[in-house]
């Protein structure tokens, strides 16, 4: 998979032995230039915007995010409770599926309640008709469009046998009877292009049922953010979409809020041979960017030249697998220099782990404006003992 972002942005002057390693850095200025261009699009076209938090959840940036954000998209309980006491706004809340023992929350949390299919549908009309008065929220189905255009078939929603929406090819008038919105996620670092294709296909599925909706969430995804996004053919898409449904619609940009907003700061601990330069990184490709395994990708590296010796970079966990990549770096190898990996905000940070115990990056907060740098989070090795018996 092919990184469609690594802008290096202000932090090609930052100076990386200002924070320890490893640690995350955040520019708060590339993140509201994110934002004020999502929030462009939002005002001329008159929808909504809802922050992912399974892709950025740096709550102590949530007074600037919700500046030009309306709220929170969440993947269950836990997200549900963190976007409600931290990110004023709606709450939408999707799950492929919810444990009944939380359902109570969820209902209670959530302005919008997305469910995978018809029965799930059920069950939560008669959660709510049973429920307390403290429950506000409205149903919806997340549907699948059964049009793959991912770029990596695990990483897209409509690859065959997928567990994510309801296939549109089994969708029948009843199906619209207990809901009041949609929710069709389709995309995954993807342009307008992607969206537009995703939209013909199940747009004459959708729409006779209009009158029967009263929003559709089209996911996340987007790249909205990125130099090359066709943003003047989204917004003219969004505001004919609204006047044709009569619906409210929602977006819900994980990546394009925090993209090239944010680096991995790391240190070389060792090089030896073993048929090409090897480098041993206090960066974990397993614990600290797991896509890099997962998708895989490569990220770019801060200040990376074109030609030279390549040296491959790996992490210090025990997996032999546990490789970032083959690099050029800026001057030749040795222990205790400094590397960052660029576009590293958004899901870097939400999924690291503790494997091997391999200590979590500490989190920055810079403004790239004034230069002002500060520690928001650092971890040491009671984070690995506590989630442990």
């Amino acid at each position: 998979m092919d990184t469609k972002a690594g802008d290096p942005g202000a932090f090609s002057d930052f100076d990386l032995s200002r924070v320890p390693s490893p640690a995350f850095v955040i520019d708060e200025v590339a993140v509201r230039k994110n934002l004020d261009i999502l929030d462009d699009v939002r005002k001329r076209s008159d929808v909504k915007i809802l922050l992912a938090l399974k892709a950025f959840s740096m709550w102590s940036l949530a007074p600037v995010l919700m500046e030009h954000l309306d709220g929170c998209c969440a993947s269950g309980l836990w997200e549900a409770r963190l976007a409600k006491e931290q990110f004023p706004g709606l709450v939408s809340t999707y799950s492929p599926a919810f444990k009944k023992t939380e359902l109570k929350q969820i209902l209670e949390l959530s302005d919008d309640v997305i469910c995978n299919n018809p029965a799930q549908a059920d069950m939560l009309a008669n959660a709510l008709a049973g429920g307390s008065d403290s429950f506000k929220s409205r149903i919806g189905m997340r549907l699948n469009p059964e049009l793959p255009v991912g770029e990596v078939g695990k990483y897209d929603p409509s690859s065959p046998h997928s567990r994510l929406g309801f296939p549109v090819s089994q969708l029948q008038p009843e199906h619209f009877d207990k809901i009041t919105g949609i929710h069709i996620h389709n995309l995954c670092e993807q342009g307008f292009d992607a969206l537009e294709a995703t939209w013909h296909k199940i747009e004459p599925l959708i729409k006779p049922h209009f009158e029967q909706l009263s929003w559709i969430n089209l996911g996340g995804g987007h790249h909205i953010t990125r130099e090359d996004y066709d943003r003047d053919a989204l917004v003219e898409f969004l505001s004919s979409l609204k006047a044709e449904s009569n619906c409210e619609i929602y977006l819900e940009p994980g990546e394009a809020v925090a993209l090239d907003a944010g680096i991995l700061v790391g240190e070389i601990l060792d090089v030896f041979e073993n048929g090409m330069p090897i480098g041993i990184t206090d960066i974990s490709a397993t614990c600290h960017m797991p896509d890099v395994i997962e998708a895989p990708y490569r990220p770019a590296m801060l200040h990376e030249k074109a030609t030279g010796q390549l040296i491959r970079l790996g992490g210090p966990s025990c997996l032999a697998g546990d490789v970032i990549g083959d690099y050029c770096l800026p001057e030749p190898a040795y222990a205790g220099q400094r590397v960052a990996f660029l576009d590293q905000a958004h899901y870097s940070m939400v999924k690291t782990n503790s494997f091997n115990g391999v200590p979590l990056p500490s989190i920055w907060l810079w403004n790239s404006d004034d230069d002002e740098l500060r520690c928001v989070k650092s971890f040491d090795w009671t984070e690995f003992k506590n989630r442990l018996s």
